[in-house]
């Protein structure tokens, strides 16, 4: 059976939550938002392809960066609501060049950064 991408759930905005995990490590890399148009774009062409919500744009992970993310796998959740990409991920996956946008902790109430920019 093939999968059509429209018959995810998306918000009142059209848009679907996207975490991004590196393949080989399981390593949480971020977390981004896709249309419908954006996920078959994705699976279509191997290149992860998000909706930018400040730019009201399509962006694909890595263009302008060379940071690029290429699509190992593509899951959704249960409830249809969610999607987990697994990612080849070239470079840093944060746009603060950290490998992962999930570099603070909070440790016995205070805030630890995990990871220093990778360039």
């Amino acid at each position: 059976m093939s999968f059509d991408p429209t018959t995810l759930k998306y918000n009142e905005q059209g848009l679907i939550p996207a975490i991004a995990q590196d393949a080989e490590d399981g390593t949480v890399l971020m977390l981004a938002w896709m249309n419908a148009e954006a996920v078959a774009m994705t699976l279509q062409t191997g290149k992860v392809t998000y909706w930018s919500r400040s730019r009201q744009a399509f962006w694909i992970k890595g263009e302008t960066s060379g940071h690029v993310q290429k699509l190992v796998d593509f899951r959704y959740d249960c409830d249809e609501d969610c999607i987990l990409v697994l990612v080849n991920q070239q470079g840093p996956a944060c746009h603060t060049n950290r490998r992962s946008c999930f570099y603070t902790a909070v440790r016995d109430g205070v805030t630890q950064e995990l990871m220093a920019p990778m360039v």
